[in-house]
């Protein structure tokens, strides 16, 4: 062992001028020019939920600007502590729409996030956490071998049991027992895919489209895509569901696993490529964000470059295509009271894909639905993806916002078009006196479609 005494130890030491500091690589850094539309005005910050709930300017979309310059420019590192505001943006695009300057931060936190992943070196426990998530989120046999064992803990009454004492608190740390707070009940139809590969059209045929189950969305919320076939078939569309079918890459994409996504997003063009739909349809907002995005995740790859831009073109939500080729089967009311309902805007949806009214005209179509709008509506619930399980103290915060100001609308229902969103909310509701039922706007239309009553219960 090596003792400095005192005179050695306050010392300054020259730097090493070969020893660099971790910074942005060529490939594809924040675009100087992006960065310079920035005037730096401030119209993001009240808009930007890390912002809100943080209140540190590095934690604004403004702020981390300012970093991503400075590091382009050499003046300070991709340090640990410029990665934790990279982290803590949620991407969920408002500071996008808000901007009266047109800057494209969206293209810009999409560039930064492999940069971070490729130079940041990460502390063990968060690279076991990200190689839980990016190991099994994505692959949904593997979810399902890690879900196998939770539906034996909910059915033997630990979940409830553990929940209520609130030891998996204390127990776990804090990302898993977010993670464990999201898990829905689960069924058996988590763990198979009982759709059939080709679903014939109602009466005439109109179009051909293909479907995604979506990874969460089929173990999680496998209802959402039984309505939505039956709402498709309904209108006159075969519906073609491929088996082979894997993730769209949104969850990958989003966190800056830039192979990742890109070898699932080649594997999605695959699966697709012979089955000449007019349309591939999804029904979660940020897998069909990501799908758009295609033609840029590949741009690089001359075999799948045209056949990206080709098959992005033909991405629609399942609400954007329906309110484009209109609906033909008649809808009844959903129950024999108008129903008033709050529709929850997904950011992805309204930031990403620019969707925010064929939602709202696709459920005024039926018969005595009244539409409440909350306050903050363009705001994050918090979801973001996984961003509730690897930043869960901000999202905790962002969840409470948004379930008061939903509940505050007086609504029968809530409306939610995203998987991720369904169940942030889901859980949040569940500390409320008088918690709301929250489904996606398909299965509403499905019900009317059907001449179902809603099955929900009155409030007391």
């Amino acid at each position: 062992m090596v003792s400095l005494n005192s005179q050695e130890t306050n010392q300054s030491v020259a730097p090493d001028p070969d020893r660099r500091l971790p910074t942005f690589d060529s490939h594809y850094p924040p675009d100087p020019k992006l960065i310079d539309t920035c005037v730096h005005c401030g119209f993001c910050l009240s808009t930007c939920p890390s912002y809100r709930v943080i209140g540190k300017e590095t934690d604004s979309p403004r702020g981390r600007i300012y970093l991503m310059d400075a590091i382009n420019t050499g003046e300070i590192p991709l340090s640990p502590t410029t990665v934790q505001h990279f982290d803590s943006c949620l991407g969920c695009l408002a500071c996008v729409t808000t901007c009266p300057s047109g800057v494209e931060y969206d293209k810009l936190i999409a560039a930064t996030r492999p940069q971070v992943e490729r130079h940041h070196s990460r502390s063990w426990s968060e690279k076991l956490l990200r190689q839980l998530i990016f190991s099994t989120f994505p692959y949904p046999a593997r979810l399902r071998l890690l879900l196998a064992p939770l539906l034996i803990y909910q059915k033997l009454g630990l979940q409830s049991l553990l929940r209520r004492s609130r030891l998996l608190d204390q127990l776990l740390p804090k990302q898993l027992a977010a993670m464990e707070s999201m898990l829905p009940t689960l069924s058996a139809q988590a763990f198979q895919d009982t759709l059939p590969e080709l679903i014939p059209a109602q009466g005439l045929q109109r179009y051909r489209v293909g479907m995604l189950l979506g990874c969460v969305q089929r173990m999680f919320l496998p209802e959402v895509n039984e309505a939505t076939v039956r709402v498709l078939t309904a209108n006159g569309c075969e519906v073609v569901i491929p088996k082979s079918q894997g993730c769209c890459a949104a969850l990958s994409h989003h966190q800056g696993q830039e192979v990742q996504a890109q070898a699932l997003a080649r594997q999605m063009i695959d699966v697709f490529a012979d089955t000449g739909v007019d349309a591939i349809i999804i029904n979660a907002s940020g897998c069909g964000h990501t799908l758009k995005e295609y033609g840029h995740l590949l741009q690089d790859d001359p075999a799948y470059r045209d056949q990206a831009k080709a098959f992005a073109a033909k991405v629609k939500d399942v609400q954007e295509f329906l309110d484009q080729v209109g609906l033909t089967a008649p809808l009844s009311p959903l129950q024999a009271e108008p129903l008033t309902i709050v529709y929850q805007d997904a950011c992805h949806m309204l930031h990403g894909q620019k969707i925010s009214v064929q939602p709202r005209r696709l459920l005024k179509k039926i018969p005595g639905v009244q539409l409440r709008e909350p306050v903050d509506a363009a705001l994050c619930c918090g979801s973001a993806g996984v961003y509730n399980i690897l930043q869960p103290e901000v999202a905790e915060e962002l969840g409470r916002q948004k379930v008061k100001n939903l509940l505050n609308t007086k609504a029968s229902l809530i409306a939610s078009a995203n998987v991720g969103c369904t169940l942030q909310i889901r859980k949040h509701l569940q500390t409320q006196p008088h918690a709301l039922p929250v489904f996606h706007p398909i299965q509403l239309v499905d019900y009317a479609i059907r001449g179902e009553q809603l099955p929900i219960a009155e409030k007391t």
